[in-house]
């Protein structure tokens, strides 16, 4: 549930009610009558008109910025991995696969012993 006074986008018009698409609005109220379809009561400022709408028509702004970072940020490695001929990249970013893991690392604490333990400790610690 959406808090009063966030900042929201409008990604869709489930009831057709030629809501502005991709503009911003303010919560400024919940529809708390049970027979309604709707969710919210929301500001829009650049029609300067008020809206009920249902809580799939809305998104909160930060979450619509976090999704575009990762985007951005999965293409940007894609073009790197393709410029630097990077297959294991590559693979990770569009299979999600995950990074081999060196097999020295593949050792469980449980089957040390302690002194085993304290050797690969100081082994790295030296390092």
């Amino acid at each position: 549930m959406l808090l009063i006074g966030e900042k929201i986008v409008i990604v869709d018009d489930a009831f057709e009610q030629n809501l502005p698409i991709g503009e911003y609005g303010y919560i400024i109220a919940y529809d708390r009558n049970p027979d309604n379809a709707f969710d919210y009561v929301i500001r829009v400022p650049k029609v300067n008109r008020n809206f009920f709408v249902p809580n799939d028509d809305v998104e909160l702004e930060e979450r619509l910025l976090q999704e575009e970072v990762e985007r951005t940020t999965q293409e940007a490695l894609i073009d790197y991995a393709l410029a630097t001929y990077n297959e294991e990249l590559f693979h990770h970013v569009m299979n999600g696969e995950p990074e081999p893991v060196e097999e020295g690392e593949m050792i469980s604490p449980e089957a040390l012993s302690q002194a085993e333990f304290i050797k690969q400790v100081n082994l790295r610690a030296w390092i």
